[in-house]
Parts: structure tokens; C-alpha cells; sequence
């Protein structure tokens, strides 16, 4: 039986809705406007009829394009956002990196000539925010941010550091050349590993990744985590040649 003429549409709070069947919530919807200017949904319902009307409401009340970010293994999910209109943009592998230095291969790397490792949380945050910034925008003048991960973390407007304590970073004398930012909530995850354009291929990139990888293993982390895009062949190289694995991808799906 169609059960679409007994469910409500609500908008709970700023681009919160819910779906509601005799006051039962059988489906919510959130958007967000990440700060990459790029609006992400995501909605999770009881069934096809609540998904759809929540879609329904939410397109309605959004600019495009909508982006969605879904596990690729789920066909189920996949049918439903294309079943409103979306389609694939872009796919994530998820890497599973091993942080022991006698599997990594990374036991004995170190920074080029003149260049040394600064540790998380023993950063200058004014340098910080500024090899963050110029990175930013050489990749905003390039690529574009819409070639970066998907997932990225909501931040206050106008300020692109999460925690200036996550952060190791590779410094010359007069300013820093590259970052890494390793983020650990329910397992450690790899957010961040960028270089500054002109001081790429010396090796500053495989330099950081080896000394976050390796503090995690000291603290008792026998892997970390990383998302790289499908068509990032350096960033895949890179992990692949530690020893990383794929165990998963996502597709980031775009009406």
C-alpha cells in the first residue's frame, strides 16, 4: 500500500527535516554547506516513501547542485539517490595504512637538506595558517577544491585549521613547506598531507607521512586510515608503496 499521503514533511531546524508518520519520525534529512561552498545531503529513512518525500523537500529548498557521499557497496542507497536524480561524480578509495616502520619501509626516511619535522601540537600557528593558506590557494588556482576528499570537516566560517594541535609540519628557516594532519576519534585517520607547489618531489610529503605514521605506532596505533580520490595516482602511489590497502570505496554522487 502507498503510504505517501500519510507522511509529513517537517522542517525541525536550520536544513533539519523530518519525516513523520502519526507523529512517528520514520526518516530524517540534513544538509550542509561545506567550506568549499559545495552543499552535501544526507537522509536516513525507514523506507522508499519517506526517502523520497524528504529528497523531494529538501531539493526544493537547495541551490545546485546537491552533492550526497555514499558507500559504493550499498546498491540499495545508490538506487534510491538515482532514483531522485542523482548520478555518480567522482569515487574515494578508503586505505588502511600499516604505521610500523618495518612494514611501512619508512623506518629510515628523513627530510631533505635543511628541512626538519615539527611534531603535532609544537607548530607556530601563525606559519601554520600560512603554508595552509598558500596550499589552499595553489590548489583553489589549480584542481580546485572540488578535487579534494569529500569528507571534510565543518569549520567556523573563514578559518580552514581545524586544531592547530593535530598538525605536524615541515619547516624550512624562514616558514613551513608542507603538512600532515592526523585526526584520531573512533580510529586515526590521515585528513591532510599537502606541500607547498615548488617544494614538491624532494620528498617533504613521504617525510611526513613517516614520522605521523610512525608517532602513531610509538602511542600503540597499529594502522591508520586515509581517503584518496580514484584519480589521484601520486596520493595512491604513495600509500600503496607503505604497504597501504584498500578496503572500501565511496562515490560522491551530484544532482
Amino acid at each position: 500500500m502507498d503510504t505517501k499521503p500519510f507522511l509529513l514533511i517537517t522542517r525541525v531546524a536550520d536544513w533539519q527535516w523530518h519525516a513523520l508518520d502519526d507523529d512517528l519520525v520514520v526518516g530524517r534529512g540534513h544538509a550542509v554547506h561545506r567550506p568549499d561552498s559545495r552543499w552535501f545531503i544526507s537522509i536516513d529513512a525507514w523506507h522508499e516513501a519517506a526517502f523520497d518525500l524528504l529528497a523531494e523537500a529538501m531539493l526544493a529548498e537547495l541551490p545546485t547542485p546537491v552533492h550526497t557521499l555514499i558507500d559504493e557497496a550499498d546498491a540499495e542507497m545508490r538506487a534510491r539517490w538515482a532514483r531522485v536524480g542523482f548520478t555518480v561524480r567522482r569515487r574515494e578509495w578508503e586505505y588502511v595504512v600499516p604505521t610500523d616502520p618495518q612494514a611501512t619501509g619508512l623506518a629510515d626516511v628523513l627530510p631533505p637538506s635543511g628541512v626538519t619535522i615539527v611534531p603535532a601540537g609544537q607548530a607556530d600557528e601563525r606559519l601554520l595558517r600560512d603554508v595552509d593558506r598558500a596550499i589552499r590557494d595553489e590548489v583553489g588556482a589549480g584542481a580546485g577544491w572540488q578535487s579534494m576528499p569529500a569528507e571534510v570537516i565543518v569549520r567556523p566560517a573563514g578559518d580552514t585549521i581545524v586544531d592547530p594541535a593535530k598538525y605536524a609540519v615541515a619547516a624550512a628557516p624562514d616558514r613551513y613547506l608542507g603538512l600532515i594532519r592526523v585526526v584520531t576519534v573512533r580510529r586515526s585517520r590521515i585528513g591532510l598531507l599537502a606541500v607547498r607547489g615548488a617544494e614538491q618531489r624532494r620528498g617533504i610529503g613521504r617525510a611526513l607521512l613517516a614520522h605521523a605514521l610512525e608517532t602513531l605506532h610509538r602511542s600503540g596505533t597499529a594502522e591508520a586510515w586515509v581517503e584518496v580520490q580514484e584519480t589521484n595516482r601520486a596520493a595512491s602511489a604513495l600509500f600503496e608503496g607503505v604497504g597501504a590497502r584498500p578496503v572500501s570505496s565511496n562515490l560522491e554522487l551530484v544532482r
